[in-house]
């Protein structure tokens, strides 16, 4: 090819076009998500173990590209320091209970109704199901993003250092630390009791300062967050079923190309129900091993827990509360309650 002046000036000249021009989406690096998961519980509970693995799947299916740090046990603050922090952004990923979520969104308190789910069965049948959609759908309109699969807790034991709790009769003027959620104090206010709302991060020593007398929390949590050392009894009353919602701020949801979102989704939905299991396996040797530890248990007659409530008007009001198209799809998974 002959160069003559001309081509080499407009040859050059396009060239310096093209130096000239932005650099494409295409050659750009992707970007990075360098973003927090917020919990409260111990960092040996299954919930913190499963997530670990979590956040590794991530990054490796991601290829780095979403990074997520882990800061268990209120590191961040008090559970409604942490929603505060996530609905601002301050933290991407939160886990909370549905009844404390219910500061935020009151219909996310129906999954905690008092005796309402008799074993796990129901619970699964109802949660991944229409009442899971209708709550999800009730967070989302608090620009919260909830996954699909709700983490569990577990059902909720009452623990005391003064006596055992077998009949409701036992809760009067007992003085009982609950979680900052109204229906926790409403139902323990039916059974004539004292309630206290207390986050969760000092609890141990408001049990160990006699501020209360009792506490209630699943198995898991009373073991791993050594509850045993400050409370001497423990009745088996599974009266509420627990749960953690997995929250993401909704703007940050939103930034995530489609892509990440999947792979996000998937493996925090995959990690919760690894977290079922472990649950359920760890409450199926916990009471032996927490009576090794001291602690004394015993039976209870929930008719008569049940009992009072109806008396109380704890179903007939909490009813009215979530309104008759909650209350329907609540009552289709636990049978009739009010």
């Amino acid at each position: 090819m002959t160069i003559t002046r001309r081509n080499f000036l407009a040859t050059a000249g396009s060239g310096a076009l093209m130096l000239g021009l932005p650099q494409t989406r295409a050659n750009a690096a992707p970007e990075v998500f360098n973003l927090k998961y917020a919990n409260n519980l111990p960092v040996s509970h299954p919930m913190n173990v499963r997530a670990k693995e979590m956040v590794d799947a991530i990054r490796a299916e991601t290829k780095g590209r979403v990074n997520i740090q882990i800061f268990p046990n209120n590191q961040l603050g008090s559970d409604t320091d942490m929603l505060t922090q996530l609905r601002a952004g301050g933290i991407d990923f939160f886990t909370l209970s549905g009844l404390i979520l219910a500061t935020l969104v009151p219909a996310a308190a129906i999954t905690g109704i008092g005796f309402a789910f008799a074993n796990y069965d129901a619970v699964w049948k109802a949660l991944d199901g229409k009442l899971g959609a209708y709550v999800r759908g009730q967070i989302a309109k608090a620009n919260l993003v909830a996954m699909d699969k709700i983490w569990d807790n577990g059902f909720r034991e009452i623990t005391s250092s003064t006596k055992p709790i077998r009949t409701a009769a036992d809760l009067k003027d007992f003085k009982i630390r609950v979680p900052v959620s109204p229906l926790w104090t409403s139902m323990f206010e039916a059974f004539g009791a004292a309630p206290t709302s207390i986050n969760f991060s000092e609890v141990y020593s408001a049990l160990q300062t006699k501020l209360v007398d009792g506490e209630e929390n699943p198995l898991a949590i009373i073991s791993t967050a050594k509850l045993y050392e400050v409370q001497k009894y423990c009745s088996l009353t599974n009266h509420m079923w627990d749960g953690f919602w997995f929250l993401s701020n909704k703007g940050l949801w939103d930034r995530l190309p489609a892509d990440l979102r999947t792979i996000v989704a998937k493996h925090v939905n995959a990690a919760a129900m690894k977290e079922r299991v472990d649950v359920a396996a760890l409450n199926a040797t916990l009471q032996s091993q927490l009576t090794a530890k001291g602690m004394l248990f015993n039976a209870t007659n929930p008719d008569s827990f049940r009992d009072q409530l109806r008396r109380a008007g704890f179903y007939a009001h909490w009813k009215g509360k979530f309104g008759n198209e909650a209350w329907g799809i609540l009552e289709a998974s636990s049978g009739r309650l009010a």
